[in-house]
């Protein structure tokens, strides 16, 4: 298995850990101090052991009886998630997907704060977008002071931008452009496809029938 860091957090744990934050962050809202692993569980749609067993790698076990300080645990998420920073975000290609992640307030209240937009079209660049003046691909230089890079633009695009993104130095790509980008081995890459959470959720609705429908329409299909 896959660990995220040296204290040996497994990436499957990692990957449940923004869940379990919006959570906390809900309940906090309410104004409660504590929250069981049994509720935890239930908010970030996961089974209660597996709280429990997630939150063990980072140090925090909980009380019987009482359960989790919120706001103790959600120091400890953001901690382990690196949201104890600001990280600052280049966003590149501005059509509506890159406009819509612009404009997204949600970035900036879980520590991360766009700092460059950028897009290749000529009717693009120049244009103000959320405050921020859209820059050429070109115009992106070594030293702007980015983390993460998101990348928003057409497929055919999508590894010209990464490879300006790794000339600037980030080592942390995000991109909604289906296919693989060639990076280095030290540049962590996410893909979000759209289709293909479409297509694992297709998956389940067709097993569902099947299981309703019986072994003659999975012989049909």
């Amino acid at each position: 298995m896959a660990e995220s860091n040296r204290r040996g957090v497994p990436e499957a744990t990692v990957g449940r850990l923004p869940g379990y934050l919006q959570a906390l962050s809900t309940v906090a809202e309410q104004g409660r101090t504590s929250i069981s692993s049994e509720e935890l569980a239930r908010l970030a749609g996961v089974r209660s052991a597996q709280v429990r067993k997630d939150l063990s790698h980072l140090g925090s076990y909980g009380v019987r009886g009482v359960g989790y300080d919120v706001a103790r645990l959600a120091e400890q998420v953001s901690a382990e998630l690196g949201l104890s920073q600001d990280w600052p975000v280049v966003i590149v290609g501005m059509g509506n997907l890159g406009r819509a992640l612009a404009s997204y307030e949600g970035l900036a209240t879980r520590g991360f704060h766009v700092v460059a937009l950028a897009d290749n079209d000529p009717a693009v660049v120049g244009t103000v977008v959320e405050g921020m003046t859209v820059q050429s691909l070109d115009d992106l230089r070594p030293g702007l002071p980015v983390s993460v890079g998101v990348v928003a633009t057409p497929p055919d695009a999508a590894q010209e931008v990464a490879d300006v993104l790794v000339g600037l130095g980030v080592h942390s790509i995000l991109t909604f452009a289906p296919g693989v980008l060639e990076v280095p081995a030290d540049v962590d890459v996410r893909r979000v496809d759209v289709a293909t959470e479409l297509q694992i959720l297709t998956f389940h609705q067709h097993q569902r029938e099947i299981a309703v429908s019986g072994p003659e329409m999975e012989g049909a299909s």
